[in-house]
């Protein structure tokens, strides 16, 4: 039988000590814990949720890889094309974490309607594109049907299309100009049959989706010559090493593009949330860790004549230990489970309800997004139990400076 683990049992259940000063601090201790642990899940729960559907936005538009002409890597429009030949898709698509490959182009020009003008990057994509990925983006009308013949379809952002005062079913005019000396700029008639709104100002105010063979007619290349192939993985955490592998492999005036290098600035900012994270689950274990100690400190000297009747006894002070760290421990337990049912329960009414919204121009989000998992929940448990644990020996140290010859002879 565990001895230390039984006497700790009948101390906690003990009814004669119920009206005790320690039962008080103990509570308190449960309550730091269990805010304590809620905090923590919270703060992981949203920043890892905001994290990832800032992640996938800006790789649903980009994809996690952009594979162009060094030329082309800084500047925002197609200036040089690239040969869509079978050899380099392949050798592009072969890799192993390598999901889907788009072929896009872009060109910068203006969209007119009626008497207004907004200035727009057409972005020209394939008949094999990836239309799926935008889907949790649209919002009114359907994507562009690229068929056999180029298409006058687009799909507009809701932001440029309010600015144009046009709707699904509009008609607009593209004007486009390939150098500074053309006279005259192409113009294209479009329709749009699609709106979408990402939450990002950087797609919303100036992105519009069409066929890719428009741009090249418009620049005079080949049908085989594209701007860019948008790379897809398996997730981030593969990307930048497939990157590497693909650079490796390309020829030389080919360069590969990161969409962390793509959008180094969003990137940098939402980076900042690990360590945010990192710095409310150090100081929550520090708040609990403080009051568990207070909360020992004060059952120990609260149970000084127990101690010396221990030690009398010929318990030594290992053992007599053990007793108030399985106490603390249990106490701390209560407080995880009841930190946790918070936590969790924040958790699913967030996911499924949405009541906590942010600002779109600041988090380019509308709801609060959540992400949490059973191993992060169990991880974020153990880590704290044991950080804890661990760090309570240090009050616990007071049982070898009670004399039993002292606390017993002023009972």
């Amino acid at each position: 039988m565990n001895l230390p683990l039984f006497i700790a049992k009948r101390m906690r259940f003990n009814p004669f000590h119920k009206g005790s000063v320690s039962v008080q601090i103990i509570k308190i201790a449960k309550l730091a814990v269990a805010l304590g642990m809620s905090m923590i899940l919270i703060a992981v729960a949203t920043g890892k949720g905001l994290q990832r559907e800032i992640q996938d936005k800006t790789v649903a538009f980009n994809g996690h890889l952009v594979v162009a002409p060094f030329e082309n890597s800084e500047s925002q429009i197609s200036i040089l094309p690239i040969v869509d030949d079978p050899p380099l898709f392949e050798l592009i698509n072969n890799e192993e974490d390598v999901t889907h490959i788009n072929r896009v182009a872009l060109k910068g020009g203006l969209l007119k309607a009626t008497d207004q003008f907004e200035g727009i990057v057409f972005k020209g994509v394939s008949q094999d594109y990836s239309w799926e990925r935008l889907n949790n983006f649209l919002v009114k009308g359907v994507f562009p049907a690229l068929g056999e013949k180029a298409s006058n379809e687009i799909l507009l952002s809701q932001v440029i299309a309010q600015r144009l005062s046009v709707d699904v079913g509009g008609e607009l005019s593209a004007y486009f100009q390939n150098s500074l000396d053309q006279k005259l700029p192409n113009v294209r008639k479009f329709k749009v049959v699609g709106l979408f709104l990402s939450g990002f100002p950087d797609f919303d105010e100036n992105f519009v989706l069409g066929d890719l063979r428009h741009i090249q007619r418009i620049n005079k290349w080949k049908s085989n010559e594209i701007g860019a192939y948008e790379v897809f993985t398996a997730d981030m955490k593969t990307a930048m090493r497939t990157g590497s592998l693909i650079y490796d492999k390309l020829p030389s005036d080919l360069d590969v593009i990161e969409i962390t290098r793509q959008y180094a600035t969003i990137f940098q900012w939402i980076s900042l949330f690990d360590f945010n994270i990192l710095i409310i689950i150090i100081v929550m274990i520090v708040v609990g860790v403080i009051n568990m100690s207070t909360a020992l400190l004060v059952l120990i000297l609260e149970r000084s004549s127990m101690i010396g009747l221990f030690k009398s006894l010929g318990a030594g002070n290992r053992m007599i230990q053990k007793i108030f760290l399985y106490n603390g421990v249990g106490i701390m337990t209560q407080g995880l489970l009841w930190g946790n049912l918070v936590g969790l329960l924040f958790f699913f009414t967030q996911k499924y309800w949405g009541w906590i919204r942010l600002d779109p121009e600041t988090y380019y989000v509308t709801i609060a997004p959540v992400s949490l998992g059973l191993v992060e929940v169990l991880w974020l448990n153990f880590c704290f139990l044991v950080v804890s644990s661990l760090l309570l020996w240090v009050p616990s140290m007071i049982i070898t400076r009670i004399s039993p010859a002292r606390v017993l002879r002023f009972r």
